[in-house]
């Protein structure tokens, strides 16, 4: 991991998302990039160039006097941490930022339902995920040392899902993670017996690991009513530290798996959540 991006509004939420990023570059020496997103609306853009660039040099001003202050952080010492600050409304446009500064990692704030301030709200912490080529770590409040020694890994079984495996490992790899490889079996329609899941289970792991399994890998099945309950009641009750869940850009949170795992897990659920795109 060599460069983290942390969307930021100066709440008291995205602080617990930057502390969350600073843990991780002191880990794996990565430098942290803050992107504050001015969002000025299109009355003060459309004023004439005199105007136009006084008030914005004004509103630049003024987000540089906030970092200073939302900077003042101890555990950011010994840290590389730049500063951009953009005219950015649309949260589609993180992935490009991502992409352009060769992020590895999107750490953002939620409050859940509640959003991360004006910014993050509901939907908006969806549209990051189902946009975004790079993992984001979505964090819900303060870790003062975040760990990560389990870990919950949301798999349907499917061969798509291996590349974005193989990058979960990646990225848990460094920390001697225990992942715990989660298939939830819903009722009705969508129910597999057990010889069936043993089945998808098998030629997945065979071609995401040559039928060689780590011994820090744990594959388990459950049944539940809805997969987003099945995981988190499972997260809880194994001590997980964090929730990964593989997502289709194209379709969201809301299309994952066979049901509907819905994007409030990510809002909701009180673990941090990391997703990776397939």
């Amino acid at each position: 991991m060599n460069r983290i991006l942390v969307p930021i509004d100066f709440s008291e939420c995205s602080s617990y998302a930057l502390e969350v990023a600073a843990t991780l570059a002191k880990d794996s020496g990565a430098s942290i990039l803050l992107l504050h997103m001015l969002g000025l609306s299109e009355a003060i853009l459309t004023k004439n160039e005199a105007q136009e660039f006084m008030e914005a040099k004004y509103y630049m001003m003024l987000a540089k006097k906030r970092f200073t202050e939302f900077l003042d952080k101890d555990y950011l010492k010994g840290l590389k941490v730049t500063e951009m600050v953009q005219n950015y409304k649309i949260f589609e446009e993180l992935n490009k930022v991502a992409l352009e500064q060769s992020a590895d990692l999107i750490v953002m704030g939620s409050h859940g339902t509640g959003g991360l301030g004006k910014f993050f709200i509901g939907s908006n912490t969806e549209k990051v995920v189902r946009t975004s080529n790079v993992p984001v770590l979505v964090i819900k409040e303060r870790i003062p040392d975040f760990k990560v020694n389990k870990v919950v890994f949301a798999c349907d079984f499917k061969i798509e899902g291996v590349p974005a495996y193989h990058r979960a490992l990646q990225m848990f790899g460094p920390w001697n993670t225990q992942v715990y490889l989660v298939y939830i079996n819903l009722p009705h329609v969508h129910f597999k017996s057990t010889a069936e899941i043993d089945q998808e289970k098998d030629s997945f792991l065979r071609v995401a690991h040559h039928g060689d399994v780590p011994n820090h890998i744990h594959v388990k099945h459950r049944n539940d009513y809805s997969t987003e309950e099945g995981l988190y009641n499972y997260a809880e009750e194994c001590g997980a530290d964090l929730i990964a869940i593989p997502t289709h850009g194209r379709r969201g949170l809301s299309h994952f798996f066979q049901g509907s795992i819905g994007e409030d897990l990510a809002n909701r659920a009180s673990l941090p959540v990391v997703t990776f795109k397939i």
